[in-house]
C-alpha cells in the first residue's frame, strides 16, 4: 500500500513530536497541514466513514429500529390502496358460478367510480346491501387480527354486507323475461350460454317488463337457480333496483387461488349496438307522440267545427 503519497515520501511520515505513521486518511488531511499542539489533527475522529471506527457509518440505524418505520409506511400505503384503488373481496356463495367459485377472491377496481364512471351492463359488481337482501343471513364473526386487516384491505372484508351480481341492465334499460325463456333487453333476446351456469336457464319464472330508473341498475347472478338477486327482491324500495352509489366498484379479476386466475371482462351480447338503439328508441318514441298530440286535437276539433257548420 502506498503511504504518504501526498508528502512524496517513501517511507513513512515523520512527525513534529518525533513519532512515525501512516497516513490513514487519505486526501482530507496532508503533511503540509500545521498540527495543533498534542498531535491532533483538526478533525481526528470527526469522520468515522473513512475508515475510523472500523469502517461503519457512524449514524447507521439499527434494522430492529427502522422496521417499525417499514411496517408503518407498509400498512398506510396497504390502507390507501384499499380506499382509493382496488379491494380484495371473497365469494360466499354459489350463485355467480361457474363464473366464481365459493371461496374465491377477487380484486375490485375502486379507482374509476371515483372519476364519474357508473356500472355498465355486463360488469360484475360488488355492492352493498340495499336493504333488506342479507336479512337473516349471518356470516361468521371475524377476530381481532381478521378485522385489522380487513381493514387495511390486506384481507377480503369481514364484516361489510356485500354482494356481487352481473349489471343485466342500467338507467333507462328495460328489461323482461318469460318462464323459461331468454332475458329481454330493450327489446333483444340475449345468449347468455357463454356466463350462465351450465344447465341454468336465464329465468325461472317470468317478471317485467321492468323499467329501470336512471342511477340505477338490474343485477342477476349467473348461476340463476341460486341467486336471490334483483328478481326476488322487487317488493323493497327501488323496485328490484340497485342504486349506483352502492356500487362499491367492478370486479376484475380473480386473484386467489392461484389456479383460478383469470379476468372478468364483459360478455360481447352486451356490445351490441341494437341495445342502444332500442333504448334510445323508447323516449324518441313518447316525444313524437307528445308532439303529434296537439296537431291531433286541433284537426278533431277543426272537423267537429265543419260537421256543425253543416
Amino acid at each position: 500500500m502506498a503511504v504518504g503519497a501526498r508528502s512524496g515520501h517513501d517511507g513513512p511520515d515523520e512527525r513534529a513530536d518525533g513519532a512515525f505513521g501512516d497516513d490513514t486518511t487519505g486526501d482530507d488531511v496532508t503533511d503540509e497541514q500545521a498540527q495543533p499542539p498534542g498531535g491532533e489533527t483538526p478533525g481526528d475522529g470527526d469522520d468515522d466513514t473513512a475508515g475510523g471506527s472500523g469502517g461503519r457509518p457512524r449514524n447507521q440505524r439499527s434494522f430492529w429500529k427502522e422496521l417499525p418505520l417499514l411496517v408503518g409506511i407498509a400498512l398506510v400505503l396497504a390502507l390507501l390502496i384499499k380506499t382509493f384503488l382496488v379491494q380484495a373481496f371473497s365469494i360466499p356463495s354459489e350463485s355467480m358460478m361457474n363464473t366464481l367459485q365459493k371461496g374465491d377472491r377477487v380484486l375490485v377496481d375502486k379507482l374509476t367510480p371515483w372519476f364519474g364512471s357508473e356500472p355498465e351492463r355486463g360488469e360484475v359488481v360488488v355492492f352493498h346491501d340495499p336493504g333488506g337482501w342479507l336479512e337473516g343471513q349471518t356470516a361468521p364473526k371475524p377476530n381481532v387480527v381478521q378485522k385489522f386487516l380487513s381493514f387495511i384491505g390486506l384481507m377480503p372484508s369481514a364484516e361489510e354486507k356485500d354482494l356481487i351480481k352481473r349489471v343485466i341492465a342500467v338507467g333507462g334499460d328495460t328489461v323482461s323475461c318469460k318462464e323459461g325463456g331468454k332475458v329481454v333487453l330493450n327489446g333483444v333476446p340475449l345468449d347468455e350460454t357463454s356466463y350462465l351456469y351450465p344447465g341454468s336457464v336465464p329465468c325461472q319464472d317470468s317478471f317485467g317488463p321492468i323499467k329501470v330508473p336512471e342511477g340505477r341498475i338490474w343485477v342477476m347472478g349467473d348461476n340463476r337457480q341460486n341467486s336471490l338477486d334483483s328478481r326476488f327482491h322487487q317488493q323493497l324500495p327501488g323496485g328490484g333496483t340497485v342504486s349506483n352509489d352502492e356500487v362499491v366498484g367492478r370486479a376484475v379479476v380473480i386473484a386467489w387461488p392461484v389456479t383460478r386466475w383469470a379476468t372478468l371482462p364483459v360478455p360481447d351480447i352486451f356490445d351490441q349496438p341494437a341495445l342502444d338503439k332500442a333504448a334510445a328508441a323508447a323516449p324518441l318514441g313518447a316525444v313524437s307522440v307528445a308532439g303529434a298530440l296537439p296537431l291531433v286535437l286541433w284537426r278533431r276539433k277543426k272537423v267537429a267545427a265543419r260537421h256543425t257548420a253543416e
